[in-house]
């Protein structure tokens, strides 16, 4: 059994994607992160970097005791790794799939994350640091569409790849970006969304998707977090 901790945004819809493909036997555990749940002391000693998702596997390959992971990316290989499937086997094909989730967690990710923050969250609307996020996400969209021209998937099979980039495209709109001005990823988006398990991971958030918009004191949460006090003048 898997304890996945969760909360319905793109990193937390990975980790469902996978496992609803894979048809592993996972229970949620809800992290409310607009109400400060992944500072709880029970939380942090497997997930020290306060976000979720995170996950306890009760049956790890080695038979050894449970083992925790932290960090999306990091989940989505153990996962593959564990059931053998979704990462290929071959040095050319894991490369490819390795590639594409390292542009996911380190371009895609952060570079939306920034563009949600600033367009949504910001208290005051920065005309700068909206145009370089909306524009950046926007050349980031332009290079997954390139690389789907005449392509199903992101690698050569659906993949780990897939299940990290799709829930950071679902908020295009948020973004600012149409799927029109890309047909190669607008293709693979509808290809995707299509797929019963993707179907069915996006329906196991609902119960929560539906809260309300976070907080202000939910936004000194998410967004003020140092670790240091403020130093007296």
């Amino acid at each position: 059994m898997i304890d996945l901790y969760y909360w319905p945004t793109p990193n937390g819809h990975k980790i469902t994607i996978f496992l609803e493909e894979a048809g592993l036997a996972y229970r949620i555990h809800p992290v409310d992160i607009s109400a400060g749940d992944q500072f709880r002391p029970e939380f942090l000693a497997f997930s020290p970097n306060n976000r979720m998702p995170a996950i306890i596997d009760d049956d790890p390959p080695e038979g050894s005791e449970p083992v925790s992971v932290f960090e999306s990316g990091a989940i989505l290989l153990y996962l593959a790794e564990k059931v053998g499937r979704f990462m290929p086997a071959s040095l050319h094909g894991r490369k490819t799939v390795l590639e594409w989730l390292m542009w996911q967690m380190g371009g895609l990710g952060p570079m939306a994350g920034q563009n949600h923050h600033f367009v949504q969250y910001a208290p005051e609307q920065i005309p700068y640091a909206i145009s370089r996020y909306v524009n950046e996400t926007n050349r980031l969209y332009g290079v997954l569409d390139t690389r789907l021209k005449g392509r199903d998937w992101v690698a050569d099979d659906y993949s780990i790849a897939d299940m990290a980039i799709y829930p950071w495209i679902v908020p295009h709109e948020r973004q600012k970006q149409f799927l029109t001005d890309f047909p190669n990823l607008e293709r693979w988006f509808h290809s995707m969304q299509a797929r019963p398990a993707v179907r069915a991971a996006y329906e196991k958030g609902e119960p929560w998707s539906g809260r309300p918009a976070v907080t202000e004191e939910g936004k000194k949460l998410l967004f003020g977090q140092k670790a240091t006090r403020d130093r007296e003048e």
